[in-house]
């Protein structure tokens, strides 16, 4: 059972590596967020599981998941549109 948990704990601290290090495409720093909604998503799975919970909560925690990456779609969406690529560096806060 610790071990179930060590393994969760790496895959999201190498998640929130990944999304700190990649700061110059939106487009990895979305991916990286959608990484770290499945493994807090298995986290609660294997949560809920183990200890019998309810699984409603998952259906709701999975429902605001898609907004989320809907939501950062649109805006990857939008910033291409608008600016013809998705480099962060390129950007400043007065264009918004």
């Amino acid at each position: 059972m610790f071990l179930n948990y060590l393994v969760f704990w790496y895959m999201f601290i190498c998640g929130l590596l990944i999304f700190c290090s990649m700061r110059k495409h939106l487009l990895l720093t979305l991916l990286s967020l959608e990484y770290l909604v499945v493994v807090i998503f298995f986290c609660f799975f294997y949560f809920l599981c183990f200890y019998g919970g309810e699984f409603n909560f998952l259906i709701v925690f999975l429902t605001f998941s898609v907004c989320e990456g809907v939501l950062g779609l649109s805006v990857l969406v939008s910033m291409i549109r608008s600016h013809g690529n998705d480099n962060l560096m390129n950007m400043t806060g007065l264009m918004w």
